[in-house]
């Protein structure tokens, strides 16, 4: 036999169902047990001729068991979450003070000099470097000569040079055609900040480069 309206209201009634951000962490077991009163009225008003068909029943104990872990995975997940963040934001404050290599071009100057990279993708019979002004102006061209393939650095004397972190610009060339190039500059980490779960570095040449950006550790 259906529950009544009357019932159903009674069962409810008498079962706490407050979402408030304090009792938020009970809401599953709240749901829970409002689903076992309402499962046993309606035991209790069955009609006995007719009762309840088992597989009815366990597959409406099978619904309410799936909700309720699908709650307590959901806790699980955030609490590994907050815990990866803490540990991650732990991991980058060991970084500070130490010099990173990230994708970029600009070179920060510290102590009257530069230090910048760049990866080849093949060998190369002439490579050079121009430094520039911020605004394109041009400071002086390396000659690094031929190079095989793969990272390399190179240094700027800046001792004289006043400015803003000035950038870079690297030619590659084999046989008169061109090589491929991506340049990558070094800078020191002066601080760290964690964001939505998104761990930045704060750099000392004034820019911020997220934590999966750095390429290696010096």
């Amino acid at each position: 036999m259906a529950l009544n309206t009357a019932t159903v209201n009674n069962v409810l009634s008498s079962t706490p169902g407050s979402t408030s951000p304090t009792n938020a962490k009970n809401d599953a077991a709240s749901q829970q047990d409002r689903f076992l009163k309402l499962l046993v009225a309606q035991m209790n008003n069955q009609d006995p001729m007719n009762p309840m068909d088992n597989a009815q029943l366990t597959s409406q104990t099978a619904q309410i068991s799936t909700v309720s872990g699908i709650e307590q995975l959901n806790e699980t997940v955030k609490a590994m979450t907050s815990q990866f963040a803490a540990t991650q934001m732990l991991q980058g404050a060991t970084l500070i003070g130490h010099d990173v290599m990230t994708a970029g071009n600009r070179l920060p100057v510290q102590a009257g000099k530069a230090e910048g990279g760049f990866d080849l993708g093949g060998p190369a019979d002439a490579v050079s470097v121009q430094v520039r002004t911020p605004g394109g102006q041009l400071l002086q061209t390396l000659d690094l000569g031929a190079l095989p393939a793969g990272r390399k650095t190179f240094s700027w004397d800046a001792g004289s040079y006043n400015g803003a972190s000035p950038t870079f610009v690297v030619t590659a060339s084999n046989a008169g055609k061109a090589v491929s190039s991506s340049s990558v500059y070094r800078d020191t980490v002066a601080g760290v900040t964690s964001n939505g779960g998104t761990l930045t570095l704060a750099l000392k040449g004034g820019s911020s480069v997220q934590f999966n950006q750095i390429q290696s550790v010096l």
